[in-house]
């Protein structure tokens, strides 16, 4: 299998916090790990042209968390020119409201942004927390996910908070016909398991699964099992 696929890491963290995923996927494909922008623009469209232009045509295009709205995002803008999309823990719209229910609390959301606003180094440590939440061991994986938090650029933080409230991928994972798969997790603190059903009901074609036994990080802390399973689907959707 000569796919190329490109992977985007989630809010508040570097590139490198994806490498063990890369690394497992990297026997079969040709893997880039690609950092999200870092723009103090909330415009989800400034982004998206930033990520259109600095990543290839042609790949597949997958993403943890924010790095997988995005993805969803531009495989719409993309149509044809992208080979398939894979999201790992992420969801429609990532806040809730009457239009996406399964989602996290407004409120949540909120009282999260203003302490990004008060003391962005202490909440990206409480927010690399509830992802290793649900693992099996989160204070371990917590500690690993700290050495890839950014820090230092806190309106590009802020900013990307806001992206993330703000995206509303119905219409583009809809719209997307290429290959879908997205993978949620069972425990998950921040992306709720439960919005599986009404994502897979937005879909022309793919699949949804739900791991069990593991939390927001599972794509660092499964990285082998989880490059499993995109394999799998890639060589599927290929042989098809």
């Amino acid at each position: 299998m000569t796919e190329k696929l490109i992977l985007l890491p989630g809010w508040g963290f570097d590139a490198a916090v994806l490498q063990p995923l890369a690394d497992a996927l990297g026997g079969e494909c040709q893997v880039q790990v690609a950092a999200l922008p870092r723009l103090a623009s909330a415009s989800a469209g400034d982004w998206l042209d930033e990520l259109d232009a600095r990543l290839a045509d042609g790949c597949w295009l997958a993403g943890w968390s924010l790095g997988g709205m995005l993805a969803a995002a531009l495989a719409a803008r993309r149509g044809a020119r992208c080979r398939g999309l894979i999201s790992l823990a992420s969801n429609a719209c990532f806040v809730a409201s009457e239009r996406w229910s399964q989602a996290l609390a407004e409120d949540t959301y909120n009282a999260f942004y203003q302490g990004c606003q008060a003391n962005a180094g202490a909440t990206l440590k409480r927010f690399a927390m509830l992802c290793a939440q649900g693992a099996a061991d989160a204070r371990g994986l917590s500690r690993q996910l700290q050495t890839h938090l950014l820090a230092g650029d806190e309106a590009a933080l802020l900013a990307g908070l806001r992206v993330l409230a703000s995206l509303d991928n119905r219409a583009p994972l809809a719209a997307f016909g290429g290959a879908q798969l997205h993978l949620l997790a069972e425990l998950d603190a921040l992306v709720p398991a439960a919005a599986g059903d009404a994502l897979l009901a937005l879909l022309p074609a793919g699949e949804v699964d739900v791991l069990e036994g593991c939390g927001h990080a599972f794509v660092h802390e499964q990285a082998d099992s989880v490059a499993a399973l995109m394999l799998d689907f890639i060589r599927e959707s290929d042989d098809g």
